[in-house]
């Protein structure tokens, strides 16, 4: 791991690398399981979807709650007892059958339905991950820790066939194999405790904590997490579920081909973020979110008008090495805007409004492909996300993180 870091980065860094691939590989495990758990064990389509809601919404609040909270504690102690938490959080899915237990479990669990990073761990991890190297490789740093969340997910959505195919050859059934896959959760989330256990004493707080977890930055915090969220609310029209809707009921492509299509999408937006640190030390971190962004909610609108398949997987693939660099850049920038003692509570705020807001478009873009099959929903999130674009560039330009003086 140490080869993969940027010059200077410390020990530490490695571990948070390390710790954020580990839970990827869970998240991306159990996003693609937990509804087909939920249906063996006898939950109607309903509740499964209460359950997988609950889930979501309890990953944002408690990622808000520590977040809001986690100024005023040992951080090393903090992710320790959220990595608890990830263990009580598999055992518990592995353990009950009931509606109501399993509900309970969700809400005040670790799990991730989306597959994505909005969890209890992400603000402390992003207020570490500053101190463990030189400003200049912030944004550096920040973008492996894109990558390796990124293709780890995807390697754990790969491989969550793997506990039906060993249930098969022992012969157990789908409920039984699948509560073990959730008791593999709980043994990532020791896994993680124990590294973090060997996070050194320099990632905690020097002196008293503050006395609240924004200061002088709180109004700045919230204009970014107003604006964050006009993005996220652009995305929710064109989340992958929906591209795919799309693409079959446009040009009538197969699972397997929109599959495809998305596997190599998934990879050049990962790649990316590590074109986007060359990017961002040449133009800044403000101008790489924007002039990024645009070509790609312009290829994103293109693709709605495109005659043939070809014509729009060329769209969409375009758009898919470009629509992520801002990833690593608007964490790095939130980062190094904002006070030591400010981190925490400045990701929580800017990251969980996102995961909320891309919430109800599906919807409503649901509803306009039940109706036609252009791509309103594409020009509607192309359009809104431009529109964060540009009030990102002209609120926020000239406020520059210290290695761009």
């Amino acid at each position: 791991m140490s080869r993969f870091l940027p010059p200077g980065a410390s020990g530490d860094a490695s571990l948070l690398l390390e710790t954020r691939g580990i839970r990827a590989f869970g998240d991306g495990f159990v996003s693609v399981l937990l509804a087909a758990y939920l249906a063996s064990v006898g939950l109607s389509d309903v509740r499964i979807g209460i359950v997988v809601t609950l889930t979501l919404l309890g990953s944002a609040g408690l990622a808000l709650a520590v977040g809001l909270r986690a100024h005023a504690y040992p951080r090393r102690r903090l992710l320790q007892l959220v990595s608890l938490l990830m263990v009580a959080t598999g055992l518990g899915f592995a353990a009950f059958s009931s509606f109501w237990a399993l509900a309970l479990v969700g809400l005040i669990g670790t799990l991730n339905p989306s597959g994505g990073d909005v969890s209890v761990f992400l603000p402390t991890e992003q207020a570490l991950l500053p101190a463990t190297a030189p400003d200049e490789q912030r944004t550096a740093l920040f973008a492996r820790y894109s990558l390796i969340g990124a293709l780890v997910a995807a390697v754990g959505a790969l491989c969550a066939g793997v506990p039906l195919w060993v249930g098969e050859r022992f012969g157990a059934s789908t409920t039984s194999s699948l509560r073990w896959a959730f008791g593999g959760y709980a043994l990532l989330g020791v896994i993680v405790l124990v590294r973090y256990r060997r996070l050194s004493p320099a990632v905690e707080r020097v002196g008293a904590p503050p006395p609240s977890a924004l200061g002088d930055s709180r109004r700045m915090v919230y204009r970014l997490a107003a604006l964050f969220s006009l993005d996220a609310f652009g995305g929710g029209f064109v989340i992958t579920a929906l591209l795919v809707l799309w693409l079959q009921r446009r040009y009538g492509l197969s699972i397997g081909v929109t599959g495809a299509v998305f596997f190599w999408a998934g990879v050049l937006s990962a790649f990316s973020a590590l074109v986007a640190v060359r990017i961002a030390r040449r133009i800044g971190l403000v101008r790489t979110m924007v002039f990024t962004h645009l070509p790609a909610n312009g290829l994103l609108i293109l693709a709605a008008f495109m005659p043939t398949a070809p014509s729009a997987v060329a769209c969409l693939l375009a758009r898919a090495t470009l629509s992520q660099m801002d990833v690593p850049a608007r964490t790095s920038y939130v980062m190094a805007v904002v006070s030591p003692a400010e981190r925490p509570a400045a990701a929580s705020i800017t990251n969980v409004p996102r995961s909320l807001a891309s919430a109800l478009p599906p919807i409503a873009a649901g509803w306009m492909l039940g109706h036609s099959t252009f791509g309103w929903p594409l020009i509607i999130g192309g359009s809104m996300k431009i529109t964060y674009d540009l009030l990102l560039l002209h609120q926020f330009s000239e406020v520059r993180p210290p290695e761009e003086g």
